[in-house]
């Protein structure tokens, strides 16, 4: 591939990871908004945005045909449901000032991801990937010993997204537009029927809190669209090894927002934890550039 082209892949990359880092700055700002409120509005806006994509980037064959499988839009739907769970637990984290919970979730998911790939892909492990496994969960279980719970958030949000990706593996190649698309499409009757629930109990934040409160809500199918067709741009130009290293920049900043933003606590305990987690994603960044080795001498 062309230099031109493969540094183009690297920044959309960056941009694409920088982007989800500083997801919980967009959703302090969301803030009387309930967490369920936000996830609903999020699918809806995402999904009207999608409509302007679709047409825009060509995409209406693919999407139809999607739409005639039964199996893959099955398949799919399930995919939608995962993501929204994701993405309920990832608005909990950050708007209840536990974004050292979020960031801890996303050092954890390509572990688990790699677990998952093991477990029903059939895919064999490099030893420092198992290396990477085994000291992730020795960090898991530090926390959950020293911390005295279990970081349900985290854990929560490494598997629902760890799955979301394993069920995105089962659907076969969908452009990421056409797969936003469905899933939201998928999802848009159960938020239209939450919202209308808050708007009957007079809690709905949309329209009663003035209109930078709504036009932030309304951007967030602009911020859920944009990182995934930069992420899909870098994937068709960058090796799949080199986005693996790229990807520990969103929980970096998340760490480093909780620290400096959120002012969160860290205790002793989770210092070890995190500390183990960093070195299980230096074994899988270790790993990763292995991998990449033979095509940069090529």
């Amino acid at each position: 591939m062309p230099t031109n082209q493969r540094n183009s892949g690297i920044l959309a990359a960056f941009l694409c990871y920088l982007i989800w880092g500083l997801f919980p700055l967009y959703f302090l700002l969301t803030v009387p908004a309930s967490p369920l409120e936000i996830v609903a509005e999020r699918v809806l806006f995402t999904l009207l945005f999608c409509a302007f994509l679709i047409p825009a980037t060509r995409q209406v064959q693919s999407l139809m045909a999607v739409l005639k499988r039964p199996r893959k839009l099955l398949v799919l739907g399930a995919a939608g449901l995962l993501i929204f769970c994701n993405w309920l637990l990832y608005v909990i984290a950050t708007t209840s000032h536990n974004v050292m919970e979020a960031s801890l979730g996303y050092y954890i998911n390509p572990i688990v991801s790699v677990a998952l790939g093991v477990l029903f892909l059939g895919e064999k492990l490099r030893p420092l990937q198992w290396a990477g496994i085994a000291v992730a969960a020795l960090a898991v279980l530090v926390m959950c010993v020293f911390y005295g719970s279990i970081p349900w958030l985290g854990l929560g949000l490494a598997f629902s997204f760890g799955l979301y990706g394993l069920l995105k593996k089962y659907a076969g190649a969908v452009p990421a537009v056409v797969s936003l698309s469905v899933e939201t499409l998928v999802l848009a009757p159960m938020a239209a029927v939450l919202l209308a629930h808050f708007a009957r109990r007079g809690d709905l934040t949309l329209f009663a809190e003035g209109q930078p409160h709504f036009w932030i809500l309304a951007a967030s199918g602009l911020v859920t669209a944009v990182p995934l067709l930069l992420f899909a741009s870098a994937a068709s130009r960058v090796p799949l090894s080199l986005i693996g290293m790229i990807q520990y920049l969103t929980p970096t900043m998340q760490f480093l927002l909780a620290l400096f933003v959120t002012h969160e606590t860290l205790t002793a305990g989770r210092w070890v934890g995190f500390g183990l987690i960093w070195v299980a994603a230096v074994f899988f960044i270790a790993d990763s550039w292995r991998a990449q080795k033979p095509r940069l001498r090529t």
